[in-house]
């Protein structure tokens, strides 16, 4: 009867322990990249970086960690030693979103600005080194700046876009095309529609007395829409993080 009775309450032991293993499994997402993704100080407001709204898509099974930050690019971010914490910590089946772009073209600036060609060697490293940890790399291209002229929506990314595109393509790497997205919600919206996205301030703000006109950050509305266009790459790619949206 004893012996039983040991056997019941270690098979329950067991199985309460399993369920607790089970419910508290998380996966990690991470995102890096610039500005237009990271987290905003609150003397930035409203200024809102979309990676600030994308958690509220997903379950409590998926823990995200945005590391985008303000004015960086492939390069900087790793001379920085920000990557080097991220990678250290990766798990098997966390996932590393890499939005870059914006500011590797700006090669005036030799501390972030990259060539072309160094921004695809980055790009694979980062992939690479996201692989070898058995976790998993999106490449996401950069949303696109509020860039009309005459009307009509201007590309000012130049070709850093398509390498995203060729690194994802030869390394068989999932894309989110951020940039075809985003200029598609914004050709639909048109010329002053399009504003509400961005981080258009009256004068008189509190952050912003003299007023702001900023047509490459994101409004809290931009941002909500932004990330609903991340989830709508998510889906498309049949992620397996699809499982864990709402």
């Amino acid at each position: 009867m004893k012996t039983n009775f040991l056997k019941i309450f270690a098979a329950g032991a067991l199985a309460v322990l399993f369920s607790f293993t089970f419910v508290q499994k998380k996966t990690k997402l991470y995102i890096i990249g610039d500005s237009t993704a990271a987290n905003k100080e609150e003397k930035a407001y409203p200024e809102t970086g979309w990676g600030m709204v994308l958690q509220s898509y997903f379950k409590t099974d998926i823990t995200l960690d945005n590391r985008a930050l303000n004015g960086r690019s492939t390069k900087s971010f790793r001379a920085e030693k920000r990557w080097d914490p991220i990678l250290a910590q990766l798990n098997p089946e966390d996932y590393v979103f890499i939005e870059f772009g914006h500011n590797d073209e700006k090669v005036d600036k030799p501390a972030v600005g990259v060539s072309l060609a160094d921004f695809k060697t980055n790009l694979v490293n980062y992939v690479k080194e996201i692989r070898s940890k058995k976790a998993f790399p999106v490449l996401l291209t950069p949303i696109s700046r509020r860039s009309f002229k005459n009307g009509v929506l201007i590309d000012s990314h130049g070709d850093y876009p398509g390498i995203t595109r060729q690194v994802a393509d030869s390394l068989n790497v999932p894309l989110i095309d951020m940039l075809a997205k985003t200029e598609s919600l914004l050709i639909r919206l048109g010329d002053e529609p399009s504003i509400k996205l961005f981080n258009y301030v009256d004068s008189g703000n509190v952050n912003y007395p003299k007023g702001k006109k900023d047509n490459t950050h994101l409004s809290p509305e931009g941002a909500k829409q932004v990330a609903g266009l991340v989830v709508n790459g998510i889906k498309e790619l049949k992620l397996s993080l699809v499982k864990s949206l709402k």
